[in-house]
């Protein structure tokens, strides 16, 4: 794959995930909006963005405060940016008896404390930042 060309590489769960939060935090994202499993490998490409991640198995993972079930995918691409996740593959969120994929996240940039989730399906949707803490 060209996108991976000149990026960083971690292998194995515990460097995997060690990268994954430390993007998560760089960027300015929720410690726990990726809750991730068995990871395999975890990719970054400073000058374009394109992070990759890659687990043994599909993780299915109920944020309560919200009552919001979402499925992580064994591979999981995306651009990130600052308080943002483009073009993101890999992971769906049910609404009602349907799993649409989500295709962007972003955090508000102001204090309102909300975090958007868009759907290639066209539906958006707003939750309080607090819900994708660690451990939630």
């Amino acid at each position: 794959m060209a996108e991976k060309e000149g990026g960083v590489v971690k292998k194995g769960h515990d460097e995997g995930i060690k990268m994954a939060v430390s993007l998560l935090e760089e960027f300015g994202l929720p410690m726990g909006l990726l809750p991730l499993a068995d990871v395999v490998e975890v990719g970054f490409v400073r000058n374009t963005g394109y992070m990759w991640i890659v687990q043994k198995k599909k993780v299915e993972h109920s944020f309560k405060v919200i009552s919001k079930l979402v499925s992580y995918d064994t591979d999981i691409t995306g651009y990130i940016e600052k308080k943002r996740i483009k073009k993101l593959k890999g992971v769906k969120a049910k609404e009602f008896m349907l799993w649409p994929p989500v295709s962007e996240i972003t955090v508000d940039q102001s204090s309102t404390g909300k975090i958007q989730f868009k759907s290639l399906a066209g539906i958006t949707k707003t939750f309080p930042v607090e819900a994708f803490a660690a451990g939630q």
